[in-house]
């Protein structure tokens, strides 16, 4: 119990400090690189960007710029860290033949096989059967218990498995799920800021103020292309993982009802 509030202090920690690093060095890219004075005409960030500098374009786009950058940031660094996880979580090898293996040795009772073939294959899957195959192996040797019970036990022990693997699986995908969410509304408040910008220059007595007009204009467009590119990578991301999980949660099931059967099937040899 201590290691798990450990394990789920340090991944909070991880979850935090990858949030404020990412808002750090959205306001420096924006603020230094962006902002750079040799980026705009006659050296001025306040003033017109030279033409074709998309990174004065995107400077002009406001104090929202960063959070969003940051927000993409944050979506780039969860991305990465969700596939890495769910590459280990799948394990060395393809998951169909390591089920198939197992059934085989189950088939010719063959457990301690079993159990190392588990260790070799090392992923989320192969947690959940090493945890039943223990359970398997000790409630054979059982003679306090009925056969009924026996197999509700393995099949309870392997739920728990499962139960104990799927926040392993799942977490910080809600990161990405309130990313798809609120990028899109970031997003939106810069492209509102800079319409009101935009027609405040219009509002002006006598010929508009074309440079304000400009800058409200690029803000309001910066924003909303911020926005939506990162709404849209999150919810590409966020249902490709999710699918994922769900393939992994699948074979679990399927896997444990296949071990819970067998184990039923030996009893009544």
């Amino acid at each position: 119990m201590k290691g798990q509030t450990l394990a789920e202090a340090l991944k909070s920690v991880f979850v935090l400090l990858v949030i404020v690093l990412c808002l750090v060095a959205g306001w420096l890219i924006w603020d230094n690189i962006m902002g750079n004075p040799v980026n705009f005409e006659g050296g001025n960030n306040q003033g017109h960007p030279l033409p074709g500098n998309y990174l004065g374009i995107v400077y002009r786009g406001g104090i929202i710029v960063p959070l969003l950058m940051a927000v993409n940031l944050i979506l780039i660094t969860f991305i990465i860290e969700r596939y890495i996880m769910l590459w280990r979580a799948k394990g060395r090898g393809n998951l169909n033949s390591f089920v198939r293996s197992l059934r085989e040795l189950l088939n010719q009772d063959k457990i301690e096989e079993a159990i190392k073939l588990c260790d070799k294959q090392r992923g989320s899957l192969a947690n959940v059967m090493k945890a039943g195959l223990h359970r398997y192996r000790d409630l054979q040797s059982d003679k306090t218990l009925m056969n009924d019970q026996k197999v509700l036990a393995l099949q309870k022990d392997l739920e728990e498995a499962t139960a104990l693997e799927l926040p392993v699986l799942s977490q910080n995908l809600v990161i990405l799920s309130t990313i798809a969410s609120i990028a899109v509304l970031i997003g939106l408040i810069g492209t509102v800021l800079g319409m009101i910008k935009a027609f405040g220059a219009l509002a002006t007595a006598g010929a508009p103020d074309a440079l304000a007009l400009a800058n409200g204009i690029a803000e309001a467009l910066v924003n909303t292309a911020f926005g939506i590119t990162g709404s849209t990578i999150a919810l590409i991301f966020y249902n490709y993982y999710q699918t994922r999980v769900d393939g992994m949660t699948f074979k679990m099931d399927v896997a444990g009802f296949s071990l819970a059967q067998t184990f039923a099937s030996s009893l009544k040899k």
